[in-house]
């Protein structure tokens, strides 16, 4: 069976826009869309876990593939969350994206019940024997069973339809095991990250490419940085990297995921509602809060307007120094050792 190109670059796990009455606004998804595909992302990917798939229903899933389908009218690929509760209820969501022409799932682990690597196995292969569409396993040990290398190996080895995996572990060691283990059998099988903080080193040590929540906010930056990292350009992108971080580190964790991004992307001008998980008034407040230090870290980059109190000075993290010697392997493996270190600094890895 002959494939499309291996998945590669930059999809967005896209946020869902809502309106006063906390329903899917569609009129702004549909300016969202194009927005993010005219700042440069290689791709979509709605109904992940930044598109909140488990407080919409299984119709509102649909409906957002649907017009999310429409409004890209073929200009992107589509790699569609297809996460369900059942492997019957996955398998009609796989038929369903197919439908639309979409080019791949991405299908988390099962969750609620912790499960055996070898369940875990089982679960892929019934979908795989009877999805129409090309299936990323998505690997997220924080919320789902973990997807093991064995499995990850055995699976890639057995079913042509698993195409690749999406992995937000953020282990860097994981990600070189699991290339090591298929890529010789499977050079077409593609390695995607979804942590976005470990993207440079990720695309260094062999990722095809990302599913960052942080381009649905500021798809310019991490656009920029995939080129630079795939052009060997590593002294100016490292310190895109770092400056991600910074502003990961804002969106991820001083709010309620994923409100730190929906604050990120209206700054960027587009009124996506409040979420549909009930905050408190102190969560309220310290959202306001945060609206404040993302305004800051994005108008550095002159993606918005400094607050009216304007913003402390920060110091930049590296500088292109880094980078430096006639060595271009030694370069690389400095930037990674650099990189992982800071990651492992704040905790991140």
């Amino acid at each position: 069976m002959a494939h499309p190109q291996r998945l590669s670059g930059i999809y967005t796990p896209n946020l869902v826009p809502l309106d006063d009455r906390g329903e899917i606004n569609e009129p702004v998804l549909r300016q969202y869309i194009d927005w993010l595909i005219a700042k440069g992302v290689h791709g979509l990917y709605p109904n992940g876990s930044t598109g909140e798939f488990t407080r919409f229903t299984t119709e509102e899933r649909r409906r957002i593939l649907a017009i999310i389908a429409d409004q890209t009218a073929g200009r992107v690929p589509i790699l569609a969350g297809a996460a369900e509760a059942n492997t019957r209820e996955t398998i009609k969501a796989c038929e369903y994206a197919h439908s639309l022409g979409l080019r791949a799932v991405a299908i988390v682990a099962p969750f609620y019940y912790k499960l055996s690597a070898g369940a875990v196995y089982a679960y892929f292969k019934e979908i795989a024997r009877n999805t129409p569409i090309d299936v990323t396993l998505y690997n997220i040990p924080l919320f789902a069973s973990p997807i093991d290398v064995p499995t990850v190996q055995r699976l890639s080895e057995e079913c042509e339809r698993v195409v690749a995996i999406k992995d937000s572990s953020g282990e860097i060691p994981h990600m070189i095991r699991m290339i090591q283990a298929v890529r010789p059998n499977r050079p077409e099988f593609a390695f995607m990250t979804g942590w976005d903080a470990a993207l440079m080193p990720m695309l260094l040590i062999g990722c095809d490419g990302g599913t960052n929540a942080s381009s649905g906010v500021v798809p310019e930056m991490t656009r920029k940085l995939y080129d630079l990292t795939m052009a060997r350009k590593l002294d100016e992108a490292l310190l895109i990297q770092y400056d991600l971080v910074t502003l990961f580190d804002a969106m991820i964790y001083h709010s309620e995921f994923p409100d730190g991004f929906r604050a990120g992307a209206s700054l960027r001008g587009f009124n996506l509602g409040k979420g549909r998980q009930p905050l408190s008034d102190k969560q309220t407040t310290d959202l306001s809060a945060l609206r404040n230090t993302i305004q800051c870290l994005l108008s550095r980059h002159g993606f918005t307007d400094e607050p009216g109190a304007g913003c402390p000075i920060q110091p930049r993290a590296v500088s292109t120094d880094v980078v430096r010697g006639d060595n271009p392997t030694q370069d690389v493996s400095d930037i990674v050792r650099s990189v992982v270190a800071e990651l492992k600094k704040k905790g991140l890895m």
